[in-house]
């Protein structure tokens, strides 16, 4: 099993910045990739960045040149700057890693976090 706990989020004014943290504990062998979703109030989850274990990331359009995600393998963290904020990135924000096995075969499941909200106010 593995834990993923967030923290960071807040309450901000558009063009305001934040980071996210996300801690992992656990098995942390099972996992690799961390990423972040964003869930808007009534939709579905929708992935905002992603890190592998090596460093190499992907962000979805609309958030690129504005956040950065980052990891500390070390301290089994990942981070999430988010600077020039706007209205749009309001959400909860969670902390995901899909389970694979030692092959790095994907076992078809996530670990989830609890989520920390982010409300971006104009």
């Amino acid at each position: 099993q593995v834990q993923l706990v967030e923290s960071g989020g807040g309450l901000v004014q558009a063009g305001g910045s934040l980071r996210l943290t996300c801690a992992a504990s656990g098995n942390i062998g099972s996992i690799n990739a961390i990423g972040w979703y964003r869930q808007s109030s009534k939709k579905q989850r929708d992935l905002v960045a992603a890190i592998s274990i090596a460093g190499t990331t992907n962000y979805v359009d609309s958030v690129k040149g504005r956040f950065t995600i980052s990891r500390d393998n070390a301290k089994n963290t990942v981070y999430l700057q988010m600077n020039n904020l706007k209205a749009e990135d309001t959400g909860v924000y969670y902390c995901n890693a899909p389970r694979i096995d030692q092959s790095g075969i994907y076992l078809g499941y996530d670990y989830w976090g609890q989520g920390t909200q982010v409300t971006v106010f104009s």
